[in-house]
């Protein structure tokens, strides 16, 4: 989609992310003669084997890694002073394309909380629907069949995860459904659906089935390596972008800057860290923080950048464990041992049925305590229990989860063999952050960034209790064999709760590990230690009315402008309880609606298919 430089596009999107994808790809499909340009400041994609093959996704996380940016936020004594380090994609599909691909959907009532006219969940089920063909079971009813994005079960099962929902169901005491993905079910025990199509194996994506598909259209011209500064305003009216190459995806390229000038519309979809960016630097954003970075003030907003809930993400820790020898897990390939790479890349070829197809995720419950638990938590949580859970039987506290191998920080240090990780991570949390540009003293920019990671003491309770369940599942597991010693809690000597490696599990009745106040200490201390990112930042550009921090309106307007939109997962006024790429989907085909609506396209007539991506030939 490289073709002649063109000045002037009707539509500009600052930002080439899963959101901007479906826009982008939404509008070119209903009117063909807009032209419209995608600035993106990663590389391509297409075909790729590193974006294409579900089992490749751990190396986007790789400190090496391009197809990511790496945010330093400020040390925080809630993190025993540490700096968190909160990834975000910079690639074209954005998080779709480097995302672990599970696919979990929010209870219907958090799009009802958001309390926004038009993003009622009734008038969002249909859309939610439209985006997806459900490959997993037929009829549901909150499902949809014939959608771009595929969703299916996984061909190679890892028996882990059927080990794991055997125990949930028994030891833990909940029910076991199908679906937890219905927009209303949860704390049961599921099988865990994957963004992988079923009949190729492939990831899917939302850069091949909105934008890659649509190559014969020259009017949807997709520039990588770009890197948007600001918007450019006539009067208030964004009539254009400045942009420059991107300094790390095209370090050896020319520095200068170039403007393209859009004649209908800007939307700046870079983003919850991006995007908030590109409106500071554009002059839209609080007095105070644009005067520090030298930037003249066009629109006294003082909400962007402010109610970062990815700082206000979802707060995970993987713990892992050791595997029976017999058991299959991802390791082999996430070791890249030659011959299970060369067998399992000649399967998938074939009929896209191996583990290259596989991202090591197949079961999860979205977890509520039941009474014994919750008076377990104490009374720290317990106020926050009644305050926002209690009465909402749809939303979950915390998802607890197996991935049946290692990709963590220890994998070049630890032999080769099977392991498991336990990881359990929470969908509410009350902490808040903030993100910001600065300027260093060289005249460089950087971001203040403050993650807000368990500022709020309720938000750590779930994870030191989410530890101790998570143990007592895996060491009733058939194919469990102890604990990774080097990355769980440093238990004192003697305690009954010190990790070893063991020859095999616990009888299913066996008591609970009983732990000391010692212990607890060392268990909290671990997951301050540990807890991170799950790289769902969202809430920089919140929809809200002005008057709250509000930075766009129900219709993505930025306040005090014209012409110019935001949409992607910073929108989001409040927190979702999933993994957000079904939402940044969502988001997508709502703004695109929207749009067309303001350019009076009626895409009730159009196809409510984009079609198919083109196959692979790795």
């Amino acid at each position: 989609m490289s073709r002649p430089v063109t000045s002037e596009f009707d539509i500009i999107f600052a930002g080439g992310g899963t959101t901007a994808c479906v826009v982008a790809g939404r509008l070119a499909e209903w009117n063909p003669s807009l032209s419209i340009l995608i600035l993106e400041g990663g590389q391509h994609t297409l075909n790729q084997a590193a974006h294409v093959q579900p089992y490749r996704f751990p190396s986007h996380m790789a400190p090496t890694s391009t197809t990511m940016t790496f945010n330093l936020g400020n040390p925080s004594p809630r993190l025993n002073g540490r700096a968190p380090i909160v990834q975000c994609a910079h690639c074209v599909g954005g998080g779709s394309s480097v995302n672990a691909m599970v696919y979990t959907r929010a209870p219907a009532s958090d799009f009802d909380d958001w309390e926004a006219d038009g993003w009622e969940s009734k008038s969002l089920i249909p859309l939610m629907k439209k985006v997806e063909t459900y490959e997993v079971q037929p009829d549901r009813p909150t499902h949809g069949y014939s959608g771009p994005i595929k969703v299916s079960s996984a061909k190679f099962k890892l028996g882990a995860s059927e080990e794991f929902i055997r125990v949930g169901t028994t030891y833990h005491k909940r029910q076991y459904a199908e679906d937890t993905d219905d927009l209303e079910t949860c704390n049961t025990y599921s099988p865990w659906a994957k963004y992988v199509d079923g009949t190729t194996g492939r990831r899917s994506d939302a850069a091949h089935h909105y934008v890659y598909n649509q190559a014969h259209n020259a009017n949807l011209q997709l520039w990588v390596g770009k890197r948007v500064k600001r918007v450019i305003f006539q009067d208030k009216r964004a009539v254009g972008v400045e942009f420059t190459n991107d300094p790390v995806s095209c370090s050896d390229a020319d520095q200068s800057s170039i403007i393209v000038r859009a004649s209908k519309l800007v939307v700046v979809s870079a983003g919850a860290f991006g995007s908030p960016a590109i409106l500071e630097r554009s002059g839209i954003g609080a007095e105070a923080i644009l005067k520090r970075c030298n930037v003249q003030q066009l629109v006294d907003l003082p909400g962007v950048g402010e109610n970062f809930r990815g700082l206000r993400d979802h707060n995970v820790v993987f713990v892992p464990y050791f595997a029976a020898d017999e058991a299959i897990t991802m390791d082999p390939l996430w070791r890249s041992k030659e011959s299970v790479v060369q067998e399992n890349l000649a399967q998938w070829n074939i009929n896209g049925n191996s583990l290259f197809a596989q991202n090591g995720n197949d079961a999860k419950i979205k977890w509520r305590p039941d009474d014994d638990e919750l008076n377990t938590m104490g009374s720290t949580f317990q106020s926050r229990w009644k305050e926002f859970f209690q009465s909402r039987s749809d939303k979950a506290v915390a998802i607890f989860a197996i991935h049946e191998g290692y990709a963590g920080p220890l994998l070049s240090s630890l032999p080769p063999r099977n392991y498991w990780s336990a990881f359990y991570y929470t969908l509410y949390p009350v902490s808040v952050g903030s993100v910001h540009m600065k300027l260093y003293k060289n005249g460089q920019e950087g971001i203040d960034f403050n993650a807000g990671f368990l500022d709020d003491p309720s938000d750590i309770v779930p994870l030191n209790f989410g530890y101790k369940k998570m143990r007592e599942i895996f060491r009733r597991m058939p194919s469990y064999r102890g604990e990774v010693p080097a990355d769980h809690p440093c238990f004192p000597e003697g305690s009954a709760a010190v990790c070893r490696e063991t020859t095999g599990p616990v009888d299913l009745n066996a008591p609970d590990l009983i732990y000391t106040a010692e212990d607890d200490e060392a268990i909290d201390r671990y997951n301050r230690d540990r807890m991170q990112t799950t790289w769902h930042s969202l809430g920089t550009c919140a929809m809200k009315p002005r008057v709250d921090q509000g930075v766009v309106d129900t219709r993505l307007n930025v306040y005090g402008v014209t012409n110019l939109k935001v949409a992607d997962m910073s929108i989001a006024p409040k927190n979702v309880g999933t993994n957000t790429y079904s939402t940044a989907l969502l988001i997508g085909e709502k703004a695109a609606m929207i749009i067309a609506d303001e350019l009076g396209i009626d895409y009730r007539l159009c196809s409510e298919s984009s079609g198919e991506s083109p196959r692979s030939h790795l």
